[in-house]
Parts: structure tokens; sequence; C-alpha cells
């Protein structure tokens, strides 16, 4: 009989959870002050890490890009964000371990997934979410995995925090394979990455705040309330909870109608994304070559390396670059293939480009030309409800958010935009895909 089994699974995962618990409330005395949240607290060697050039760098990304373009208050950054990060993080593994139903979790595995949650952004580019799906780059959880291994960050993880740097890498990397307990691991990771995970509930509310709107306010405080773990290492909500997904879903939609794909950001962002795919398939720059880079050091530096990247710094200025021309985006439509496909899209482009020139006598580069086909766009809908004892999935619950109506957000949301210069505005709806 093991240890486990002669203590009982429920009494020993009670003592093991509550050392957890007591670290959580005493080990946390360094406050920062965060506009939204107010008081965050870190250990001792958090508050160290916070101050490493590789965290400082956050502090210069701008956490929306260019949605200042649109909302002048939209530059608080991906520092603040981390942090807001990491503070609901400590708030929601403290109330699932303070549930009678949590499976044994480590000390040393709940230190990695809150330095995971502090560190998930690490390794983030400039301007947002505009070169993530960028073919030549790494994916920036990648990169943050990358950094966290590497020191100063990796011994100050290891011996002033107290976990393994892996460990935080593997819950940030879901490539990295887990080397501790797999069940703990994915836990952490599905805490990190979810329907209600730290990251929504701190970009949606802190992007809110910012840029001055309604629309991404979550009910935090409540929302924690009613999250329940299962000795299955998941993690359920309470069927009280559940017009709590329901107003994450709607508020995701609004915000990325409102903001992240408002045309006024959209469109600068794009012709920015286009001249560094450009100059990454020309080989002009290297994808190593941006990894360090911050807002106040891309343009100059990459422009540097190759003049046509000049062109950044007449985006970053309002006004420049509008949607000249949008329709609404059928995946299904002829040329679709053609749009998806960067080498076809510039030909397009330039054709467009030529276009331009013609009817307004100027000459109209191919750079300042983008047509912009937005991402796919995720709707998550995968969480267990509890009603009564009994598990159901989300879906199958008292919603107006079925699948269809989660596809229909998509649907409505993606535009598929001409983007040009300013003096070519009066021209859109002469242009057609």
């Amino acid at each position: 009989m093991s240890r486990l089994d002669a203590l009982g699974g429920s009494h020993y995962a009670k003592v093991v959870n509550q050392k957890v618990i007591t670290y959580l409330s005493e080990s946390f005395t360094h406050p920062v002050r965060d506009p939204l949240w107010k008081h965050i607290y870190l250990t001792a060697g958090m508050e160290k890490l916070i101050q490493t050039p590789a965290f400082s760098r956050l502090s210069r990304l701008r956490q929306l890009g260019l949605a200042y373009h649109i909302y002048p208050g939209a530059v608080h950054t991906r520092f603040n964000h981390s942090l807001g990060v990491f503070h609901l993080a400590k708030r929601i593994i403290t109330v699932l371990l303070s549930h009678p139903d949590c499976p044994v979790l480590s000390l040393e595995g709940v230190r990695a997934f809150l330095v995971a949650c502090l560190c998930h952004d690490l390794g983030h580019f400039p301007y947002a979410h505009v070169f993530e799906d960028s073919l030549k780059l790494l994916d920036h959880e990648a990169l943050s995995a990358h950094k966290v291994l590497e020191k100063p960050l990796a011994t100050l993880i290891q011996y002033d925090i107290g976990t393994d740097p892996y460990w935080v890498a593997s819950i940030i990397n879901t490539e990295l394979q887990s080397v501790h307990n797999p069940q703990e691991t994915e836990f952490y990771r599905s805490l990190l990455s979810g329907v209600l995970d730290p990251d929504k509930l701190d970009y949606l509310n802190r992007d809110a705040y910012f840029c001055g709107i309604p629309y991404g306010i979550q009910d935090t405080d409540f929302i924690i309330s009613q999250m329940i773990p299962l000795p299955s290492y998941q993690v359920a909500l309470a069927s009280k909870g559940l017009m709590s997904v329901e107003n994450v879903l709607f508020s995701k939609y609004l915000m990325y109608r409102s903001v992240y794909w408002h045309k006024g950001v959209r469109a600068p962002s794009s012709i920015i994304k286009k001249s560094l795919e450009m100059a990454l398939n020309q080989g002009t720059v290297q994808p190593e070559d941006l990894y360090q880079l911050d807002d106040t050091n891309f343009a100059s530096t990459l422009a540097h390396k190759d003049p046509s990247l000049a062109i950044i710094l007449l985006a970053e200025t309002k006004g420049n670059f509008l949607s000249i021309h949008e329709e609404d985006w059928d995946g299904d439509q002829l040329n679709s293939a053609h749009l998806l496909d960067p080498l076809k899209r510039w030909e397009i482009e330039r054709e467009l480009a030529q276009q331009l020139s013609r009817k307004i006598a100027q000459p109209v580069n191919e750079n300042e030309v983008v047509i912009d086909v937005p991402r796919s766009l995720s709707f998550e809908v995968e969480l267990p409800i509890v009603h009564h004892g009994k598990i159901t999935a989300f879906t199958d619950s008292r919603t107006v958010f079925g699948p269809e109506v989660v596809k229909s957000f998509t649907r409505v949301l993606k535009k598929v935009r001409i983007c040009g210069p300013a003096r070519t505005l009066s021209l859109g709806e002469t242009l057609s895909l």
C-alpha cells in the first residue's frame, strides 16, 4: 500500500495544498501599484525577476500596438498586462486550492505556474499580434520559453523563486515535453490558456479600461469564485457562473469589432506586416534580427537594414494609411486561396497599386497597398459546467451561445480590406477583389 493510499487521497491532498495556500498568503509581500487591480503583490524573487532586462523590455511594448490611433489612452504595455495575468492567476489558484475536491498541487508546480503567467509574453513582438502568423517567425510562446531558460532568468527562477525553469517553460510552450507530473502540467497549461484564463480576464478588462470603453469589462471576482477544480485535473464552472462565459464570449466579440480589428488599426498594421514579410522573404532581414526589438527601436533598426522598411515610420503616424475598400470575407470565393498565399497576394497588390497610380496620376508603390485578410479567430467554449453535482458541456447548458452562434461571430467580424495611402481613399469604391 502506498503512503498516499494509507493517508487517504483526499486527506493527503488537503495537507499538501494547505502548505501551498500558506505560501500564497504569506510570501507575497512586495507590492506593485496597478491602475486596474490596485495592489499586486510579488515575492522577493519575483520582484527581482521583473527588474531584469528581458522583463523590462515589456514596458516598451504597447499591449494594443497601433490602437492608440483610435483610442489615445491605449498606450498600456505588456509589462502591465503580465503583472495583471500573474495577479489573477494567483487569485484563481488560491480559490481552487481551497476547494475540497482540488487534486494535489505541488508547491514547486504552483510556483512554476505563477512564474509562467508572469513570463508568458517575454517573447512577444512589437505591434501586438501583427506578426504572430508570419510563417518565418517563431511564435512568441516559444520565444518566451526560450528566454525563461536563459540566464539570468533561469538562475533567478531556480534559486530565488524555488522552481524548475524548464517546468515554467513547458507550461508556456506546450510543444515542450513535460518532465514533471504530466497531469499537473496539463492542469497549469489549461489554466493559462482556456475559456476563463487569467490572460483573457486581464486583457479584456485592461484594454477596455485604457480605451475608455465598456465592452470588455468582466465580473472578475464572481467568475473566479465560481471556478471548481475536478479530481481529474480539470477546471469547471458552477452553473451560477454560466453568464460569465456568455459575457466573456460577447465581450471578446465586441472588443474585436470595436478595437482589435478596427479598420483604423488594421490598415497601418497591415502595411507594417507586409513590409516586414517582404523583407524576410527577400532575405534583407532575418528572423533573429527581430526577437529583441521593441516599439521604440523596431522601425529605426529595420530601416537601417533595409531602406524600404522606412515605410513603417509612416505607418506609425495616424492617417497616412487607411482602409480604402472592404468586403465581407468569403472563404469559398474563387480568389480566396490567392489572397491567403502571400506571393500571389503580392501580385494582386502590385496590380492594384498600378491601377491606383493611373487613376490619381501619381506613383503608388506596391508596398503602400495591402489586401488585409484577418486570421482565423477562435471563441472557445470547451468548459465543463457543474449543475447539482452533474457535469455537462457549456454548449449543452441553457445558453444562446451554441456552436452556430459562436461561428457567426467570426463571420460578422471578418472583412477583407484593401488598405492604401490616404491620397487614394476616394478611389476605393472603384476597386474590387
